[in-house]
């Protein structure tokens, strides 16, 4: 059936040789492996009734769970993981009738799927856990009860958070808490996962006051790095359980890069409009597909489209729908089902359906760009062909670097390790306002640096200059008036957000640098899919009003920025000069752009003050040899050192597990500091979150696939797909392609052992 619909997409009238590679994944049969010993009659009884073997990597994560050990499943999606640790969770409630589990999700819509799987197995089991989910949603009423009678709790951590400081209402759930089941473990990485990290270590200290000391079991889609991750994550040791036993059908690959539209190949047909196409040839050939988009106004819009063409067809309309977060928990269950049960042929999604909720075995995915990650990539692909079946996966690619790289370079994306997820412990901005609500938990000690050993003292000596904890006979406890958890925000690290209001109502929240860029006067803020412009900016006050406007343009800021060095971790020398240090940043707002997909309508001044942060970033050299050589030739050097700071920025997610917008940059023929021509990138967010760290590290290997994205690229100058960057403040100017390519050429001769590039200890953080 895959091969007769990928034969008839290349005979249609439409084909215009998009496939840029396909991948044949071959199936795997499953391989089952025993338990060390025969589960409780009732749990057995479930395995017999549902006719399960159970696979290998499922027995291996039993048997280490039963022997005590804390353990991350790492394996691909529907490889049977949630079976895999609620059976020893299950176990261990069964034959103690005290024990407790706290389950932790991140998602609200992931909590509710997995109670319906918890009750359907406690009833199997015939056991009393009376499992509920605990989360902001719960009914006042509810609270004291599930606290008091629940053994399974379910719950994420943004209300883990909030609940910790009233820890004395949990003190019998805490005192009997045998397990901490952390699942989708590999989202919490970056500014959330740095964040998270801490709100555990909060848990732990909270469990060892009540004398309890829970295992810990998490469940992860593939990353490169699961045991550090795991020990980032929670402070602990872990058994990795990785080896896949679960059976897989074939799988085609498809990398599908949209035809050029203009003569010179730089520009591109609309992503959407491929991806538009391509879900409604799915549809009409009765493929059950799921389409992942980039944001909730393509999931609606590329819905209206595929329906639109279906009519033209003859076809029903209702064999389609949407599904993203903001429709109400029965909506989004209501499609849930009828995926399941073949009622719906094609769903668009946002990122909501890439973790693990059950929607059932289904015949194709559609990725709308790439995800950003490898992991992501991989996660949103396992949705399509369980068990024995075959299937089809679909890559649309974007007018972007990255898209672009791998659409050239595909035996790069399947021979690719998946990507580290990253924790950072050392952001003294996240440690500060966690110790801080410890404080407010439980006086700290001396004896909190088992779970706050990188920066606790640092932080207690901070908080107390500003009076903020006080010393007491018990520990330094909390002194401040506001309540903490309200000032430390797990989404980023600045406690300065913007609040959005529109006709007196709430509308939504933004750090102050977001607020620069979306809610300055003038802008356009886009909101689940409805448009608003920005009527004021209060910045004494940390408000902006807005009204709901709906209009066909966008709005872009542009800024200057200016970095200084001001402490050095590492140095390397070899060829060129490599460093890697703290770094103080200095954004300069200066104009917004008011643009059509098509057009630029206006540029408009900005009148706003400077932001200033600091956070760490590597920076190079370029000596003065290189940039007389490249004069000589006729080039631009300083569009040289643009390009490849753009094309360095880009291509920095397949380092490190980010997104390019979390990755700031600069590029100089003269830096003060460093009195030579440098280019510098750096983490943008205030303190740094691990990203310079690894791409320092992995230098060389950034230069060299810079240098094969930019040379190639199809097009003469330079384009969307390898140098132009869509956030460049200075508008893509000077930009010199065939200057990028020297320089590169240039760092990569002068760069010559890989032996000086390998991952440091860094000083100072």
């Amino acid at each position: 059936m895959i091969n007769e619909f990928l034969k008839n997409i290349k005979q249609s009238r439409s084909y215009k040789k998009q496939i840029a590679h396909i991948e044949e994944l071959p199936a795997h049969n499953a391989s089952f492996g025993e338990l060390e010993k025969p589960l409780p009659e009732n749990l057995q009884n479930v395995l017999l009734n549902r006719k399960i073997n159970l696979y290998s990597h499922q027995a291996q994560a039993i048997n280490e769970a039963r022997r005590g050990k804390n353990i991350v499943i790492n394996t691909p999606t529907a490889s049977g993981k949630t079976l895999a640790f609620n059976i020893p969770v299950l176990e261990t409630l069964t034959n103690c009738d005290k024990a407790t589990a706290l389950y932790l999700y991140p998602t609200k819509a992931l909590s509710n799927d997995q109670l319906k799987v918890l009750k359907d197995l406690e009833k199997e089991c015939q056991i009393k856990v009376n499992a509920n989910i605990y989360d902001g949603d719960t009914p006042q009423y509810q609270r004291a009860s599930i606290r008091e009678n629940s053994r399974i709790v379910l719950t994420n951590p943004y209300g883990l958070h909030q609940y910790l400081p009233h820890h004395n209402l949990w003190r019998n759930f805490l005192s009997t808490l045998r397990f901490i089941v952390i699942d989708e473990a590999h989202v919490y990485r970056g500014v959330f996962g740095s964040n998270v990290a801490m709100v555990i270590r909060r848990l732990l200290r909270i469990c060892n006051y009540y004398h309890a000391n829970p295992q810990i079991i998490l469940s992860s889609a593939t990353i490169a790095n699961p045991e550090e991750h795991a020990k980032k994550l929670t402070g602990k040791n872990f058994t990795i359980v990785s080896k896949d036993g679960s059976p897989r059908g074939k799988k085609s690959f498809i990398f599908w890069n949209p035809p050029f539209t203009d003569s010179t190949n730089t520009l591109r047909r609309s992503t959407h409009q491929e991806t538009k196409d391509l879900m409604t040839l799915n549809v009409l050939q009765n493929l059950q597909t799921l389409c992942f988009t980039t944001s909730r106004q393509m999931a609606e819009l590329i819905t209206r489209w595929t329906k639109e063409q279906l009519v033209t067809k003859s076809k029903p309309t209702n064999i389609v729908t949407a599904y993203r977060a903001g429709y109400l928990p029965q909506e989004r269950r209501d499609i849930e089902n009828k995926l399941k049960n073949k009622k719906l042929i094609g769903v668009i999604s946002t990122n909501a359906l890439e973790l693990g909720i059950d929607i059932g075995s289904l015949d194709s995915v559609i990725i709308s760009g790439y995800p950003g990650t490898i992991v992501s990539t991989w996660q949103q692909a396992g949705r399509a062909g369980r068990s024995n079946s075959d299937s089809l996966v679909t890559l649309v690619a974007f007018q972007n670097p990255l898209d672009q790289y791998f659409m050239k370079h595909p035996l790069d994306f399947f021979g690719r390790p998946h990507e580290q997820a990253i924790i950072d412990l050392h952001n003294r901005y996240i440690s500060l306002g966690h110790i801080m609500c410890a404080a407010s938990e439980l006086p700290v000690t001396e004896d909190d640096k088992q779970f706050f050993p990188e920066r606790l003292v640092e932080s207690i000596q901070a908080l107390e200059r500003e009076k903020i904890v006080s010393n007491t006979p018990r520990g330094w406890v909390y002194s401040g008036t506001a309540r903490t958890t309200k000032i430390v925000s797990l989404e980023n690290i600045t406690t300065k957000t913007v609040t959005v209001f529109c006709n007196g109502n709430l509308l939504e929240t933004l750090t102050l640098n977001k607020a620069y860029e979306e809610a300055h006067v003038g802008a356009v803020l886009l909101h689940q899919g409805e448009t608003y412009i920005c009527e004021s900016l209060d910045l004494d006050h940390l408000t902006a009003k807005v009204k709901q406007e709906n209009v066909h343009y966008y709005t872009e800021a542009l800024k200057s920025v200016d970095v200084a060095i001001n402490k050095i971790y590492e140095e390397n020398a070899v060829g060129t000069k490599i460093g890697l240090g703290e770094l103080s940043i200095t954004e300069i707002y200066h104009t917004y752009l008011t643009k059509t997909p098509d057009a630029l309508i206006k540029k408009t001044p900005l009148n706003l003050p400077p932001l200033s942060f600091s956070t760490v970033g590597l920076w190079f050299m370029v000596p003065a040899k290189v940039k007389e050589d490249i004069e000589g030739q006729g080039l631009d050097f300083d569009g040289g050192l643009h390009a490849v700071e753009h094309g360095m920025i880009a291509l920095s997610p397949i380092f490190a597990m980010c997104d390019r917008w979390d990755i700031g940059g600069l590029s100089t023929s003269l830096h003060l500091n460093t009195g030579e021509a440098t280019i510098f990138i750096y983490d943008g967010f205030e303190g740094g979150i691990g990203i310079s760290e690894t791409l320092y590290s992995k230098i060389r290997l950034l230069w060299e696939k810079t240098l094969e994205l930019v040379e190639t690229c199809e097009c003469k100058e330079g384009c969307p797909s390898c140098i132009y960057s869509p956030k460049c403040g200075n508008e893509n100017e000077p930009l010199d392609k065939k200057a990028a390519c020297s320089i590169l050429k240039a760092l990569l001769k002068m760069h010559i052992s890989d032996n000086n590039n390998t991952a440091t200890t860094v000083a100072g953080r």
